[in-house]
């Protein structure tokens, strides 16, 4: 397994954090070795899609290391999407909550730019506000060659991927419509993805 945020509501505490409940939406990976750029792909194509409502942020979150603490501070919720390795067949999509990241050391990603979650998670637990709520959406990966593309399998995986994120925003009580006319995905790095792959949904 290669495994690469809600405060509850409530008045203004001792330590200043705000009543409003706060989500990041964070994707993942390097976008120029193949598989490992599905994070960053599919918080493209939500922000292209979708309108989320107040208190959630949708953000490419490149491959961060332990200066991925400052964005988990203070959230009420943390989804990521992030490339992984598994004996699962590639494209397989696993869901890994706060408990599986912290309690099990990860394996090292393929990525030299990892970011250790488990480890600025902990750090977050020490400055006492750590996310209440982590789900990191983790997506079997197959290729990760310097400039290669998203591999097929792992492709057909990104609407699955994007359920799975929507699913959780809204059992955490936040909001999302669905665009009525999509904005550019602003993909750059692969010219031979689809421009719009949720345009039958």
């Amino acid at each position: 397994m290669r495994v690469s945020c809600i405060r509850s509501v409530g008045k203004e505490n001792l330590r200043g954090e705000s009543p409003v409940k706060t989500a990041l939406i964070g994707g993942i990976g390097n976008v120029l070795l193949g598989d490992d750029g599905v994070g960053p792909y599919v918080v493209s194509l939500l922000e292209s899609h979708y309108s989320f409502g107040e208190g959630v942020e949708v953000a490419d979150l490149g491959t961060p290391a332990l200066d991925l603490t400052h964005r988990l501070v203070g959230r009420h919720a943390v989804i990521l999407i992030d490339s992984v390795s598994s004996d699962d067949p590639p494209g397989t999509v696993v869901l890994y909550r706060k408990e599986d990241i912290v309690c099990v050391a990860p394996p090292q990603r393929l990525d030299p730019h990892s970011p250790a979650l488990s480890e600025c998670l902990m750090a977050a637990d020490m400055l006492g506000a750590s996310p209440e709520n982590v789900l990191l959406v983790g997506i079997v990966g197959e290729c990760y060659g310097p400039g290669q593309p998203l591999s097929a399998a792992v492709r057909e995986s990104v609407e699955q991927s994007i359920d799975a994120v929507l699913r959780e925003l809204v059992r955490l009580g936040f909001n999302y419509q669905r665009r009525a006319h999509p904005t550019e995905t602003g993909i750059w790095w692969d010219q031979s993805l689809p421009s719009d792959p949720l345009s039958v949904r």
